[in-house]
């Protein structure tokens, strides 16, 4: 059975200022030998998938300026976006609408951890997941840790990860559904999106279980 621990820090709001390798490094301390950090993008827009990475640091060869993806700019992310996919082990994967819609917004985020982890090309004895629930299928023991792209580098290579391919899907999404801007808002609902769903309509990578999409169903 999955062992599932909870760090203590994670629940009391606790932040450093710039991600390290301390949460890493105290499992590496109990015996875990490979460490992944896990994230997500995609939680709060109406259309798209919602997309999490998993990533396996060398602690030796960590790019220089990782950190929280929402801190970083487009072209930061770019530049250490090909730097974590060359120096790191890296598993991409999501959870497609269909599946937001029928278990939840949640759930799917983490159905696309799960998947992400399961996929890594090195089997991770230890995941250190973004939030404050684990998700239950994991196939090793994690801890869950709040804020914890700003907290662990590998949860940061993560969430750069994540964050950069689900906006690029949302780019090339763009180009067959013109008029939402989601080559700018990634599907967040910024006043463009929710006014051109009233003119163009719900598209098929709409997420109808969210309650602006909803309303116009």
């Amino acid at each position: 059975m999955r062992s599932v621990s909870l760090n203590c820090d994670a629940f009391v709001g606790h932040v450093t200022s710039m991600p390290d390798f301390s949460e890493e490094n105290a499992w590496l301390r109990k015996g875990a030998t490979v460490i992944a950090g896990v994230d997500e993008a995609g939680r709060g827009p109406l259309a798209g998938p919602v997309t999490a990475a998993a990533v396996i640091l060398n602690p030796a060869h960590v790019p220089e300026g990782l950190n929280d993806s929402k801190k970083l700019s487009a072209k930061t992310r770019d530049r250490l976006f090909e730097q974590v996919i060359e120096m790191g082990i890296v598993s991409v994967a999501h959870a497609t609408v269909a599946e937001i819609d029928a278990l939840n917004i949640l759930r799917a985020s983490h159905l696309a951890m799960e998947r992400a982890v399961a996929g890594l090309s090195q089997a991770p004895d230890h995941a250190l997941i973004d939030g404050n629930m684990i998700p239950k299928d994991l196939v090793c023991q994690a801890s869950a840790l709040v804020k914890g792209d700003g907290r662990s580098l590998s949860i940061a290579a993560a969430s750069i990860i994540a964050k950069v391919t689900r906006d690029r899907i949302m780019v090339d999404l763009a180009q067959q559904f013109p008029g939402y801007g989601w080559e700018r808002n990634a599907g967040y609902p910024t006043k463009t999106h929710k006014l051109a769903l009233v003119a163009l309509g719900v598209t098929p990578h709409h997420r109808r279980s969210f309650k602006p999409v909803h309303n116009m169903l």
